[in-house]
């Protein structure tokens, strides 16, 4: 009888003990503060300027690991707004004409200049999907066909077309039938103008084209063509055997790096389970040789490169495919990237206009506007692209607190635009 009741004080204590485990773990900790009251460790209500060395959840955690936990304080957070250009013909859109992929712009004395990939046919494009039906005449895609012309402008709104910079060479040379997605690169004096080079109707292979290289003494040319090839394809099996596309230089710790986009995990034939992602090329000489970076792919998601230098390191915007799209990502060593902030209604094809682009002047001041394009300005048949400018706060020589707002209201147009398919609806 003196066991059982031994047993039942025995099992009563150890109830006690697990019920106050249980019950700790469950509460905030507490500590004394100054005057010796012991208080909780719950999140304040005032923000504190780093994390706090207590317990929170994984998601509160994280806020302390962006450059600032509110959105409105972030510096790589910002709003888009567009302004359409002037200056540019599309013949009222009957689809013969577009212009897209527009180079970072440049100010050169009092004008800005850019290049820009222009379509110029006696037809709008039939489709990749009908690329084996394209001719000398008849494009495939929006970008066949294609030359790159250039434009200067006083405010970065009204434009000046100047003619052709970079034309079709004779075929069978690389890009005969296609030069197109420029970008430019200001180096010891010279100019550098980057661009895709077909040799096909684009939707063949799947774009299967390498990045050929033009140079010059002014940005209104002559331009002289450098080399082929300037990055080149992976080796059979590597994830950028097939492509490097959107070349993307900027001057960086006394090189050129050169960012780049590659499609992978796909094969003509069955395109469906297509990713993106986007590698590192550097060189000390603009026509190469340029080197990969040993942890390629150094961005998993985003389509058309988007880089700045900011502050010690360098700032990307990563849209469109992966699952970080619609992000601004910041690598303090230029490779290494981190999400800094989510964005909405991200410029497409983004080319930001940053006077320390390529200056190599150790401290990015970031960017407050830039051109883009949009793909679909035409009807069914006729399709075209039309640049456009769009302004941001991502600068730290601007403070603007509207680009800033978290609350920006669309019409209900805007989003009903996105409506089902007709096939959706039938299920």
């Amino acid at each position: 009888m003196k066991l059982d009741r031994i047993n039942f004080i025995l099992g009563m204590v150890l109830g006690l003990l697990l019920a106050y485990g249980f019950l700790s773990c469950s509460r905030p900790v507490n500590t004394a503060n100054s005057n010796g009251v012991q208080t909780a460790q719950v999140f304040p209500h005032k923000m504190p300027d780093k994390k706090p060395d207590f317990p929170m959840s994984i998601a509160t955690a994280r806020m302390f690991d962006y450059p600032a936990p509110r959105a409105q304080d972030n510096e790589l957070f910002s709003q888009f707004k567009y302004t359409p250009l002037r200056g540019f013909d599309y013949r009222q859109g009957d689809g013969t004409v577009s212009r897209r992929d527009p180079s970072r712009p440049i100010k050169v004395d009092s004008l800005y200049y850019i290049w820009y990939t222009k379509r110029d046919t006696k037809v709008p494009p039939i489709g990749s999907e009908r690329a084996n039906e394209a001719t000398d005449e008849i494009p495939s895609t929006d970008w066949d066909l294609a030359e790159i012309w250039y434009a200067t402008s006083i405010d970065g709104i009204e434009w000046t077309e100047q003619g052709l910079a970079v034309e079709r060479p004779a075929k069978p040379k690389p890009g005969w039938r296609s030069v197109c997605t420029p970008d430019i690169l200001v180096w010891k004096g010279k100019y550098y103008l980057y661009y895709q080079a077909f040799d096909e109707p684009s939707g063949l292979k799947g774009d299967w084209c390498p990045v050929s290289v033009s140079y010059a003494n002014s940005p209104d040319g002559p331009w002289t063509h450098g080399g082929d090839q300037i990055i080149p394809f992976g080796k059979k099996g590597e994830w950028d055997q097939d492509a490097t596309h959107d070349p993307y230089p900027i001057v960086y710790r006394g090189q050129i790096y050169m960012y780049y986009k590659s499609a992978y995990n796909k094969w003509p034939e069955n395109r469906k389970h297509y990713a993106v992602a986007q590698g590192l090329a550097t060189a000390t000489d603009p026509l190469g040789p340029f080197v990969k970076h040993a942890l390629n792919p150094v961005l998993n998601s985003g389509h058309e490169t988007t880089y700045f230098p900011f502050k010690e390191g360098v700032a990307a915007l990563a849209i469109k495919d992966g699952n970080e799209r619609e992000t601004m990502q910041y690598a303090p060593d230029g490779v290494n990237f981190s999400v800094a902030s989510t964005l909405s209604l991200t410029p497409t094809a983004a080319a930001p206009y940053a006077p320390d682009m390529f200056t190599d002047s150790k401290y990015g001041r970031g960017i407050s506007w830039g051109l883009c394009h949009f793909i679909n300005a035409g009807s069914p048949g006729k399709g075209y692209s039309i640049m456009a400018r769009f302004d941001c706060d991502l600068s730290l020589d601007l403070d603007d607190p509207r680009m800033k707002d978290t609350g920006v209201w669309h019409k209900p147009e805007v989003y009903f635009q996105q409506k089902m398919h007709r096939r959706q609806t039938e299920k």
